[in-house]
């Protein structure tokens, strides 16, 4: 039995799931969002909690009960809260501003970097140097942030780049003196 899917998800106020056919609807305060069910999963909406179930015992069935629970309360939860990702520019002269619906860069390359986020993303800026991603789908604010993570990622020598802000880079050492 599936660790993860077999627990109920418990629905918030304000938050109404449609279940029809194989698309499964979320709608909430912040927005709403859709998902298609893979064959074999059943869900049922009772009262104020959502029940993911198989129908099988397949090993496909199987590996996607947990998954279908975990992007349904992903949903839920996104709908209800939405998702939030800080990144921050360390390095001298590094610096974002915002251009139209999207963010310019300078992080060390000859040029400035012009960035556009994904529909249902908001790249919000504080500051010249921090950078909030949010949205109400958690993969599309996760692939953003990385993808911005990815123009320049932190190198472990000086610690230059752009990093979550919970992020630790580990460090080296750089070359050591010839000793006599």
């Amino acid at each position: 039995m599936s660790r993860i899917g077999s627990k109920s998800i418990s629905i918030p106020a304000g938050v109404t799931i449609q279940v029809n056919g194989s698309l499964v609807s979320v709608k909430g305060p912040k927005g709403e969002l859709s998902q298609n069910l893979t064959p074999g999963i059943t869900i049922s909406v009772e009262e104020n909690e959502l029940k993911v179930s198989r129908k099988n015992d397949d090993r496909q069935t199987k590996a996607f009960h947990g998954l279908v629970r975990s992007l349904l309360n992903n949903m839920i939860t996104g709908v209800a809260e939405g998702y939030k990702k800080t990144l921050e520019l360390v390095g001298t002269g590094y610096r974002v501003t915002k251009k139209g619906q999207g963010i310019s860069l300078a992080v060390g390359f000859s040029h400035q970097i012009d960035f556009q986020s994904l529909p249902g993303v908001t790249v919000d800026l504080e500051g010249n140097n921090v950078i909030h991603v949010s949205g109400i789908d958690k993969q599309a604010v996760g692939q953003v942030a990385a993808d911005i993570r990815g123009i320049k990622p932190p190198e472990p020598y000086q610690g230059k780049g752009i990093r979550y802000r919970d992020e630790v880079v580990r460090r080296k050492a750089g070359k050591a003196a010839k000793t006599a």
